[in-house]
């Protein structure tokens, strides 16, 4: 199905236009005529927006859906009927992108949608948000459902916020060394190299080498961000295909100490996700594939879709994911425990709680570990540039006593 932008006018003559999708102009010309609306045009989104420009795309922000979640919630505890609580909603949403967005499904579900298809015929909202939406239909207890997703958003926020906060200072550290050095290479070796050239000294090996790396990296700057702006792209569309996003996660598993950070967080994620579609009442085997398709790891997205097919076949979800090997043992241990038992969704909350608090404590190491070596390099390569740069003006210096 492609996107269209469709322009109509309602009962009261009031203009709407919003994102809808159809297999073709006509068919949704059709549909909202069919519903009792004027349509004024329906253009592909690909190619116009309301001002004739090129479509941004934009991007739903977290904190923003998280409040609209609450909200909801809220009116819908008041005893709201739901298309009242959008309209509410609607009124008062600043974000102009969630505006549109909502605006679209209360008319889906005017047009007898169910929110849960409403919401995922936007193909912006996250799958498992869809997916508990369906759950909560067919159980009919929506409220419920709903409140564990917004706690699930504020545990995965939480998690973030802290991740990222960790990762702050390496990061700057890290780009200030990067712009350090190539300041240091393109702009000051060369520079004592017409010194240099001048004095028409004979300069030590180590000195000949660093101003040959400097002299050449400044004569050839061009070419290499020119192999830099080629190289990213293809690089980028390398590993966004299956088999290139397959085997850079596995480079990125493979490597010491961060890979594993990488696979507990992935199991944090995906034993989170996967409780709180279990808690809302959706079954074992529909809630393991919109877990899966949530995991950024293509290695373990693969595991899971194959031990999704196991659990189709009488499997159990601990013994699955054992013969697929893409867990920790001790996380298949604790599943097995939670199946044994009949805890299956509280103890994946288990695993993804002690997961979450390990992905911390690692990540808190590592850090202490990188940050150091990150000053070790660069104290020895910025000491390296400048021995090799001031050892000729020492040399000459004592040779003139």
């Amino acid at each position: 199905m492609a996107e269209f932008l469709v322009k109509v006018a309602d009962e009261q003559g009031h203009l709407k236009q919003h994102v809808e999708h159809g297999y073709s102009e006509a068919e949704v010309h059709d549909r909202f005529t069919q519903q009792g609306y004027l349509v004024y045009w329906v253009k592909p989104r690909s190619l116009l927006s309301s001002g004739g420009m090129p479509m941004r795309r934009s991007r739903l922000k977290p904190a923003t859906f998280l409040i609209f979640n609450q909200q909801f919630l809220t009116l819908m505890k008041a005893g709201l009927p739901i298309l009242t609580s959008l309209d509410l909603l609607i009124k008062r949403q600043r974000d102009k992108f969630l505006l549109q967005l909502l605006e679209n499904v209360r008319e889906r579900v005017k047009g007898g949608e169910l929110l849960s298809d409403a919401f995922a015929a936007q193909r912006v909202f996250p799958k498992i948000y869809t997916t508990t939406l369906l759950a909560g239909e067919k159980s009919g207890n929506m409220e419920e459902v709903l409140s564990r997703y917004i706690s699930y958003q504020r545990l995965v926020q939480t998690f973030r916020k802290k991740l990222a906060v960790s990762l702050v200072y390496p990061v700057l550290l890290i780009s200030v060394v990067t712009v350090m050095m190539i300041f240091l290479v393109t702009y000051v070796v060369p520079k004592f190299a017409d010194l240099f050239n001048n004095l028409g000294a004979q300069l030590p090996t180590i000195t000949v080498f660093m101003l040959a790396v400097g002299l050449n990296a400044q004569k050839y700057a061009w070419a290499i961000a020119l192999v830099l702006v080629i190289a990213i792209p293809l690089f980028w569309r390398w590993k966004q295909s299956d088999r290139g996003a397959e085997q850079f996660d596995r480079f990125l598993l493979s490597l010491p100490l961060l890979g594993e950070i990488r696979l507990k967080y992935q199991v944090a994620n995906f034993s989170r996700i996967l409780s709180t579609l279990l808690q809302g009442g959706l079954p074992l085997v529909p809630a393991m594939q919109t877990a899966g398709a949530s995991m950024s790891s293509r290695q373990i997205l693969n595991g899971i879709l194959n031990a999704t097919e196991r659990v189709k076949e009488g499997q159990s979800l601990a013994k699955s994911l054992e013969t697929e090997k893409i867990f920790p043992d001790l996380a298949v241990e604790m599943l097995e425990v939670g199946e044994s038992t009949g805890a299956l969704p509280a103890m994946l909350g288990s695993v993804a709680e002690f997961y979450e608090e390990d992905v911390q404590t690692a990540l808190g190491a590592a850090m202490a570990l990188i940050e150091p070596m990150i000053l070790i390099v660069m104290a020895v390569f910025v000491g390296g540039i400048l021995i090799s740069l001031y050892l000729p003006i020492f040399t000459l210096g004592a040779g003139v006593h």
